[in-house]
């Protein structure tokens, strides 16, 4: 079978759908050697990004027939693609990022679209007026589209079933799919970056923006002693400006550490030598951040509200993303478990089930599903 997929973000994006895209393409061609797994993206994108795919046999690329520029990488996308697909004989089609082309369904190409979250619904707070209306528009009619949908959490199971009438029985929530790269072995690691941070500090990854709620971390800091750091890892926005404000006026600067633009080798470094990881985010469609800290051997205290107790499983804590005195409390306890080692122990037995092959293969029988 020749399984065509949406590849934009795949070659575009360093993280999230980008992430999701590429570590499921090469979980699938590590598990499936018979079908053909066509890459269809607007343009060849980054180097660096198209570079993470493990292009086997099965696994080509797939470009417009004809060069495109601007605007009409948009509308190939979102419509001219399907030409493309019945010319190359695609008998499956998968939208990795919440969207299918227009028109899609009647061709007869099954389809199955991956839908990460829903909060420019639930949180339209969050986002420009005009994007919220596209987003609206592109997923009721991507539901049009679609035969069949993978959630990647109850949570977006949830939304999807409140926000419109599509069939409960035509999703499968399938977790986000999560590499193992983070697992490293810490003797090979570079500590440069390390350099500064302090002998002890607790670790949040994320881009800086206010839905991540990075303010109660720094926040919480009052209430924890003063040799422990935070480190704040991600891209910054407007929103960052409100969390110096906040650190200069509280005397927290000199314990807060704010870095951009961490390379994919340096992250784990962060990860592996942290105390305790927190994600106060107010809603996410999953948390792969969460799971790579636990594979990195960090307990994690998170917020209620959305899936990242989905995310951490049991034996993490969680609280109100409201309350940055129960952080505190919370990464206090993490900190002083003497049950410490088999909290981390059972929590990492607890995300295998996002790791790759399994995850690949609960995809799969999708594919089964609704071509049989």
């Amino acid at each position: 079978m020749n399984i065509g997929f949406d590849a934009k973000r795949i070659v575009r994006n360093g993280t999230g759908l980008g992430s999701y895209g590429r570590t499921l393409i090469n979980s699938l061609s590590a598990i499936d050697t018979e079908d053909t797994l066509s890459l269809y993206a607007p343009d060849q994108g980054r180097d660096d990004l198209r570079s993470q795919v493990i292009l086997r046999p099965n696994v080509h690329f797939c470009y417009p027939s004809h060069q495109v520029s601007g605007i009409r990488k948009a509308l190939w996308r979102s419509h001219g693609i399907v030409k493309d697909l019945l010319h190359d004989h695609v008998e499956l089609y998968h939208g990795l990022s919440g969207e299918l082309p227009i028109g899609i369904h009647k061709t007869g190409i099954p389809t199955v679209v991956t839908i990460h979250d829903l909060i420019f619904l639930r949180h339209p707070e969050y986002y420009h007026w005009l994007d919220v209306q596209i987003y609206k528009w592109k997923f009721f009619q991507t539901l049009k589209e679609a035969d069949h949908i993978i959630a990647i959490s109850e949570c977006t199971k949830r939304d999807i079933l409140y926000y419109s009438n599509y069939p409960e029985d035509k999703i499968s929530v399938i977790y986000q799919s999560a590499a193992k790269r983070f697992a490293n072995n810490k003797e090979e690691e570079n500590t440069t970056i390390l350099q500064g941070l302090g002998e002890r500090y607790i670790l949040q990854v994320g881009t800086i923006e206010e839905r991540k709620n990075a303010l109660e971390s720094v926040a919480a800091l009052e209430d924890l002693p003063k040799d422990i750091h935070l480190v704040l890892v991600g891209r910054q926005t407007a929103y960052t400006e409100q969390i110096l404000r906040y650190a200069r006026q509280h005397g927290l600067e000199s314990r807060l550490h704010i870095l951009c633009g961490v390379s994919n080798n340096d992250l784990p470094v962060l990860y592996h030598h942290a105390s305790c990881f927190v994600y106060p985010s107010r809603y996410e469609g999953f948390g792969i951040p969460i799971i790579e800290a636990i594979q990195c051997g960090l307990p994690v205290v998170a917020a209620t509200g959305s899936c990242l107790e989905e995310a951490g499983g049991p034996d993490n804590s969680y609280v109100s993303p409201d309350d940055p005195h129960a952080l505190a409390e919370a990464v206090l306890t993490m900190l002083n478990r003497t049950d410490r080692a088999e909290v981390i122990a059972r929590s990492q037995a607890y995300v295998h089930r996002f790791e790759n092959n399994s995850v690949a293969e609960e995809v799969m029988d999708v594919y089964k599903k609704i071509t049989h």
